[in-house]
């Protein structure tokens, strides 16, 4: 029998190609850095960052840049298990330009077919999928078939079992025709008991907009936690027992944008393990996403507890 994680993420992975140069287009950037990517593979490097037993649910290319994926998460602490080689497809790379504060265009490279879209009902371990405390999934996980009715089969297997997380995760750039997407979120929706989103993400899921409104239509959706993302104006986080907390974000000097959203995730399901109060878990997920935004890469970027603590005790 599998042992029990403390979470399991299952979702998009791959090779960030980061300029090592700031404020310079890729046509003039002449080196990079490599660091494992995909926010399934970050979230579940940042709650290992923080202590907590995790592993990722994915699939690689059969290459050297699978072979290095495998080998960043056995570094990060994270558990490679589930995550098996597709011979069709390639291992994606992602490259990004890095014009602070503000401006980070990502360049996805997942073509024909990224491996990671490839994960198939029949080979999940539906055990360990129900036996995780936290068990997270991602909007780009529905864009495509096998990976749609895989992510949906594994959150009706788990049943709401302990927490059960969406990150609605909006990439349209992912969706043969990004106007059927609602349907497949509404149906995930149904099975999750949090929603993690930005407001670009929640309108794709909800059809609203303002926040609160955002926020009441996810838990009429059927989540118990509704966690809005509102960039400049900090995080909402509304329970459907009537708890509510509105936290400002954590001024920071800005280096990459990137990964900070996953910091959040993987912060967020600390919080949530510890059993925090919501104000507390938010401004501790903050805390931690402004972390990873002063700091060039994602995965390796990701805080240890001491730093994330630090950080929130100055803020007072």
């Amino acid at each position: 029998m599998t042992e029990s994680f403390d979470l399991i993420t299952m979702g998009r992975i791959g090779v960030d190609l980061y300029p090592l140069q700031a404020g310079v287009p890729l046509t003039d950037v002449e080196t990079f850095g490599k660091f494992l990517g995909g926010s399934a593979a970050n979230v579940a490097v940042a709650a290992a960052r923080l202590g907590r037993r995790t592993a990722i649910i994915t699939r690689t290319g059969k290459d050297p840049f699978g072979t290095y994926l495998h080998q960043a998460l056995g570094e990060f602490g994270v558990d490679d298990r589930f995550v098996t080689p597709v011979d069709a497809y390639p291992t994606p790379v992602t490259f990004c330009e890095i014009f602070p504060p503000d401006d980070f265009p990502l360049y996805f490279y997942r073509q024909p077919k990224a491996p990671d879209l490839e994960i198939r009902t029949e080979e999940l371990d539906f055990f360990a999928i129900r036996s995780a405390k936290i068990f997270w999934i991602t909007g780009t996980g529905l864009s495509e078939e096998p990976s749609r009715s895989a992510t949906l089969a594994a959150l009706k297997a788990r049943d709401k079992a302990g927490t059960t997380v969406f990150d609605l995760d909006w990439r349209p750039m992912f969706w043969k025709n990004p106007a059927e997407a609602r349907p497949y979120y509404a149906e995930a929706l149904r099975h999750v008991t949090v929603a993690v989103g930005n407001l670009d993400e929640c309108e794709v899921a909800t059809g609203v907009r303002e926040p609160h409104a955002c926020a009441e239509a996810l838990i009429e959706a059927g989540v118990e936690l509704a966690v809005v993302k509102q960039g400049p104006k900090g995080v909402l986080a509304v329970h459907r027992d009537g708890s509510t907390a509105e936290v400002p974000p954590v001024p920071v000097e800005v280096v990459n944008g990137l990964g900070a959203g996953d910091a959040f995730g993987g912060s967020l399901c600390h919080g949530l393990l510890a059993g925090w109060e919501l104000e507390k878990t938010m401004r501790y997920a903050n805390a931690a996403g402004a972390i990873v935004a002063s700091r060039l890469a994602c995965s390796s970027a990701m805080p240890t507890t001491t730093e994330v603590e630090e950080l929130v005790a100055s803020r007072g």
